[in-house]
């Protein structure tokens, strides 16, 4: 096993781990509730390795809740052109308005794009109205309504797939949940990837109940770490909503000793920025939550996810709320240093890592 020391807990390079390119998921399971499913019992000390995800129904419990993020991922990738005739990459983060034509992007090359530059995707003309650090511009489309600008990205836009990603397959209904609604998403909640509507019904069947949230993935959750102490990094704030239903729905199952299941990093980031001392609340907001080592989970008790990257916030997290469930508080490293041992086992046994890959559900 890794050895970390305390002082080093906070170390970006400490979230490291080896990772063969041949463990990176190329395409989803198929059927996607037959990716393999790790089932680690914190407090038990017990790791199984021998499930596949649809497994899932033997480790929940009636009293149980399970929250999905039901957030839509959009064709949010545009290739155009410049004012100068020259060629550019505009990629949709977060939307700014209600009728969905002004919106936070990276642009490439942005040393040429400046504000009030004009830009031309197919017919379609976007003026930049201002210049962000990084890359980033506000960008506004020249359209008179949502369902224009709608109807243009499903016929000019790409689908976003993480870098890692190399296959040219058309993944626009791969990479999107059997359960997503709600337009404004640039990458998926990629831990819902692996529910069917079948597994969904068994799991309802058994007493289990569902509530959503919406969180519209952007750039604070696929931003990599680059600050060596990751304290100081600066994550960027993503739009969230939960609904008064899904307020009562775990309020109701807290008090009736169930658990609250996260489906996802995007959920747990959700519920937790909903807080409010014993109780959920519900709302709109823009958070800006930074889950790492140190943060204690007020509403999450239990988190499926996927294999995350190396030095990445959701790694982070992870061995956040691993922690949290062995009560580990004042000891993380220790939690940190066997959630690295798990990673690079399954990484020996060939288990798929990342958007396309397998699971773990932590309890």
């Amino acid at each position: 096993m890794k050895k970390i020391n305390h002082e080093d807990l906070y170390n970006l390079a400490s979230y490291n781990y080896e990772l063969p390119q041949e463990n990176i998921a190329q395409f989803p399971a198929s059927p996607r509730d037959s990716s393999r499913l790790l089932v680690w019992r914190v407090k038990e000390n017990e790791i199984l390795y021998n499930n596949i995800f649809r497994d899932i129904t033997n480790f929940l419990r009636p009293n149980d809740l399970l929250v999905l993020n039901d957030t839509k991922v959009i064709p949010a990738r545009l290739r155009g052109t410049r004012d100068s005739g020259g060629q550019c990459e505009i990629f949709l983060l977060r939307n700014l308005t209600s009728d969905f034509l002004t919106w936070e992007a990276l642009v490439k090359p942005a040393r040429k794009i400046h504000k009030t530059a004009k830009l031309k995707v197919d017919d379609v003309f976007i003026t930049v109205l201002n210049e962000k650090p990084e890359g980033i511009r506000e960008i506004k489309f020249n359209f008179e309504s949502r369902d224009e600008f709608m109807n243009f990205l499903d016929k000019s836009g790409h689908v976003p797939l993480p870098p890692y990603i190399k296959n040219t397959n058309d993944m626009r209904e791969a990479y999107q949940t059997v359960f997503a609604r709600h337009d404004g998403s640039v990458a998926a909640p990629t831990a819902s990837l692996h529910f069917t509507p079948e597994l969904l019904d068994k799991i309802k069947n058994i007493g289990v109940k569902i509530a959503y949230v919406t969180l519209h993935v952007g750039l604070g959750t696929f931003r990599p770490v680059k600050t060596l102490d990751i304290r100081e990094h600066d994550i960027h704030t993503e739009h969230c909503e939960l609904s008064n239903e899904t307020a009562i729905l775990i309020n109701e199952c807290k008090a009736n000793g169930g658990r609250v299941i996260a489906s996802g990093t995007t959920a747990a980031r959700t519920l937790e920025s909903f807080a409010n001392n014993d109780k959920i609340k519900s709302g709109i907001l823009d958070t800006a939550l930074y889950i790492y080592p140190g943060y204690k989970f007020k509403v999450v008790d239990a988190l499926i996810t996927n294999f995350h990257l190396p030095e990445s916030s959701l790694i982070m997290l992870v061995a956040a709320f691993v922690a949290n469930k062995a009560e580990n508080f004042g000891h993380e490293e220790e939690i940190l240093a066997q959630l690295l041992d798990v990673y690079e086992n399954c990484a020996e046994s060939g288990w798929r890592f990342f958007s396309f890959g397998d699971a773990m559900f932590i309890q």
